[in-house]
């Protein structure tokens, strides 16, 4: 086993210990950091099967020509349309996120239109948006939007043009 998996292998079984042992003796920050670790599992466990599906169908059923062809490097205006509607429809926030960024990029998505996808689904979640206009009100987060979608359309524009004069890729198997 690597060094760096024996590692994570070290700090879960600690941090297990650690809430039992908090539990036995009623310390209160370990209760509820055992409780917020349980909470997120769970939430986990509800989306991710359902996630990794979905990504296994598009893996299968999406042809990588047509990844190219829509969010490739020649995709221009197309690509940002495409990752934002992606976005918008998104469940599961960035935990979903990920492993369908690298799904994207193994099927021929440039670097920009995945950074772009990844900022795109930190604030344009469509149940996230109508969750905040119901509680903020529709001109805040019409102003959060005007402000927000084009920071990242500009970040991921630029990581991905940096990225890819330096040859970067991203590597599928670490």
């Amino acid at each position: 086993m690597k060094r760096s998996r024996i590692v994570h292998v070290v700090i879960i079984i600690c941090f297990l210990l650690f809430t039992m042992i908090s539990r036995f003796y009623g310390y209160r920050v370990g209760v509820e950091a055992g409780r917020a670790f349980w909470s997120i599992f769970e939430e986990m466990f509800k989306v991710m099967p359902c996630a990794f599906i979905l990504i296994g169908l598009f893996e299968v059923w999406v042809k990588r020509e047509t990844v190219i062809r829509h969010m490739g490097e020649n995709s221009g205006i197309r690509g940002y349309l495409w990752m934002l509607l992606l976005a918008g429809l998104s469940v599961g926030g960035l935990l979903v996120a990920f492993p369908i960024a690298q799904t994207l990029y193994r099927k021929g998505a440039s670097l920009k239109t995945v950074f772009i996808y990844l900022g795109f689904v930190g604030v344009f979640r469509i149940p996230m948006t109508v969750f905040e206009i119901s509680f903020l009100g529709l001109p805040f987060t019409l102003l959060r939007l005007a402000v927000a979608l084009p920071l990242f359309l500009f970040v991921g524009t630029v990581m991905g043009a940096v990225l890819s004069k330096r040859d970067y890729t991203l590597n599928p198997e670490e």
